[in-house]
């Protein structure tokens, strides 16, 4: 059985991965630490484990071998550099920190202890992007052109997100960060890492962060990604469309269907492509690679790139320039 320290409940999400944790047969909670002592012990009774005020001291306890972190994402570096120096496994949401610097400083102390890292990027192993991945890699559109994936809700407008998530000393920013983990993820994953990226953030609910925002990558081969998310849409369904030379592949329009049109096709009709099964969840993956010593190499370096990627444009955004990748990579 392996022993969960959960680390903080301040993601929206907190629960979510407890709920994981409590529905895998071969992981327990063993503790709750939160910064928000109050919060922490309240969530301690709920499930009925020890509260531990004291981080390190919770890190420093042998029963606990493995930690999900959802602490606030200004404070990743610091509770995750800790967390793999005492050795404990590491599953966290997502971003992995919201810089460059920051998320190599997470890496290299993951690295030097040999724990198992996962990072939390489930739409990457749901069963239309497998699906999607298949119609890709059989050529039908052709050279793909242009990779679009939108994600947004009405959270700032409607006021159901937690009021901390629009505190930008804390999250880093704002939808972008948040929600356009998701399609900055999927576009790196269709179309590749691009050369640079601009990015333009909306502000129409007067938040300290961005709820509207758009992404735009540049590749070499003329290929343009395309991110897209917000806080302020009541019925924006999320959506990916994919161009090619050959075709167009759409999901979400706006129904759940992947529906594909090609050159190919002598009727050059619709056809609708059955959106298959999803691979294992990434904290299923994690508890897998703490079993079996290997390493989720592909996870990791998705999340370090969705790190580079997001760093890129929230200073593309600040400084109204387009950013090139290798100015960050040292």
């Amino acid at each position: 059985m392996i022993r969960i320290g959960m680390l903080s409940y301040w993601h929206v999400h907190a629960e979510d991965y407890t709920k994981q944790v409590l529905g895998h047969p071969d992981t327990e909670i063993a503790a709750i630490w939160d910064e928000l002592p109050a919060r922490g012990a309240e969530k301690a009774e709920k499930y009925g484990v020890p509260f531990i005020a004291d981080l390190d001291e919770l890190l420093a306890r042998e029963d606990i071998d493995a930690v999900v972190v959802d602490a606030p994402t200004n404070m990743h570096r610091d509770v995750m550099v800790k967390a793999a120096r005492a050795g404990k496994h590491i599953f966290t949401e997502k971003v992995v920190a919201p810089t460059v610097a920051e998320a190599g400083e997470i890496e290299a102390a993951v690295r030097e202890a040999g724990v198992k890292f996962a990072v939390s990027l489930p739409r990457l192993y749901d069963g239309y992007t497998q699906s999607i991945l298949e119609v890709i890699a059989s050529g039908k559109l052709g050279q793909l052109t242009l990779a679009r994936v939108r994600l947004s809700h009405n959270g700032s407008t409607a006021d159901w997100l937690p009021q901390h998530f629009y505190s930008k000393e804390q999250c880093g920013g704002g939808a972008l960060i948040d929600l356009g983990c998701h399609p900055v993820y999927l576009v790196r994953k269709f179309l590749g890492l691009p050369e640079t990226v601009s990015a333009t953030f909306g502000y129409a609910s007067g938040r300290e962060v961005e709820d509207n925002a758009v992404a735009v990558f540049s590749y070499p081969n003329g290929a343009i990604g395309i991110a897209e998310a917000g806080f302020v849409n009541s019925h924006s369904p999320f959506s990916i469309e994919l161009h090619g030379t050959d075709g167009t592949l759409l999901y979400g329009f706006p129904e759940e269907k992947i529906l594909l049109r090609t050159n190919s096709d002598a009727e050059k009709a619709w056809t609708e492509i059955p959106v298959g099964d999803r691979v294992p969840y990434a904290f299923d993956q994690w508890v897998r690679h703490i079993q079996e010593n290997t390493e989720a190499t592909e996870n990791v370096a998705f999340a370090l790139d969705l790190t580079l990627l997001m760093d890129a444009a929230n200073r593309s955004a600040s400084e109204g320039r387009a950013v090139a990748l290798s100015s960050l990579r040292g």
